[in-house]
């Protein structure tokens, strides 16, 4: 069974006096610094020369510095750029302003896990990762509550590293709702399973295989939308809520049955097999040298999909049928205007 700590495992005066550098002010970044900054700890924002975040993260009470000048001045430095630029940035600003007794943090271990970024042995190398989007991180951290956490250990030279991250998970409000040590390695490669297999690649592909399918059948696309997107969100609610058996417990008998005997038809040997596949090339090392490649390139690959996505059915029909349901949005702030922009 998983370690899983909360706030009266977290000795918060092992952050006390340290110096934090919040490396990015987006989705992560935000959320970040202004937890910390309402918990007492002396932080700075590092951004790149001319980042469009410097006046959001001014404007909200927070010091900003280059990213080379924050890493000087600070003790513990927490990378929340996106994964494909951390490399650069680290050798160009990052190593040439640390010192042995530092800790470098991470939110993600792609970077470390990939051997993107070799610190030196000098230095603590913690993540702290939590499991929700900024906006969610600061918004449940002003009301009081939190996100659970991860937190891992790759280097402790100082012997402090653990105490020092479940400090920092608990600074931004973590280990109200827990806290549960992992290494960098699990949470890269179930990270970015997950996303790639259920939560993004998967859920996104299923939706618009079941839209097709049924407008392909010659049934009215605005029916297909509620069927097979509208509603989903119905039942990821009640997964996350009660689990799969309460899910199934809250739907109609019909529904239960045609899960219980469909399902398993949709979700077969074949997929699991390509979900194993998919599993593998991230665990080789494969689909981070293509992302980080594609990157490089100037992701031509990734935009183009990104286009053609924006262009499919599902998509205009949706973004019609929202327009006439402003209650999803009311009261809310888009993700973009809730995260502060990008670092």
């Amino acid at each position: 069974m998983a370690n899983i700590y909360y706030e009266s495992d977290a000795d918060r005066s092992v952050i006390a006096d340290r110096k934090v550098a919040i490396l990015g002010y987006g989705s992560q970044g935000h959320a970040h610094a202004l937890n910390l900054k309402e918990s007492g700890i002396d932080v700075r924002v590092g951004l790149r020369d001319g980042s469009s975040s410097k006046d959001k993260a001014e404007a909200a009470g927070l010091s900003v510095r280059s990213i080379a000048d924050a890493v000087a001045e600070a003790d513990l430095v927490m990378m929340l750029m996106p994964d494909t630029e951390m490399a650069s940035i680290y050798d160009e600003h990052i190593a040439p302003n640390m010192n042995d007794g530092d800790a470098l943090f991470f939110a993600h271990g792609f970077n470390i896990r990939f051997d993107l970024i070799q610190p030196d042995a000098g230095i603590d190398v913690c993540m702290v990762a939590p499991k929700g989007p900024g906006h969610l991180v600061r918004r449940t951290y002003s009301e009081g509550g939190g996100v659970p956490c991860l937190i891992a250990v790759e280097q402790n030279p100082t012997g402090s590293a653990k105490e020092l991250a479940l400090a920092y998970a608990d600074a931004i409000g973590g280990a109200r709702a827990g806290v549960i040590e992992t290494t960098f390695t699990e949470e890269t490669e179930t990270d970015l399973f997950g996303e790639q297999a259920v939560l993004c690649g998967g859920a996104t592909a299923l939706v618009q295989a079941g839209f097709e399918t049924l407008t392909d059948a010659g049934y009215q696309p605005e029916i297909a939308y509620f069927e097979c997107l509208h509603e989903l969100k119905l039942i990821v609610d009640l997964m996350y809520e009660e689990g799969i058996a309460g899910m199934r417990y809250s739907v109609s008998d019909t529904a239960e049955y045609g899960d219980l005997t469909r399902g398993p038809r949709i979700i077969n040997d074949a997929v699991k097999a390509e979900m194993k596949q998919i599993l593998t090339e991230i665990q080789s090392g494969q689909f981070a040298d293509e992302w980080v490649a594609e990157s490089r390139a100037g992701r031509p690959n990734f935009h183009a999909l990104e286009a053609a996505g924006h262009e499919q059915l599902v998509e205009k029909v949706g973004k019609e049928l929202r327009d006439m349901m402003p209650w999803i949005k009311a009261g809310k702030a888009s993700v973009s205007e809730a995260s502060g922009g990008q670092g």
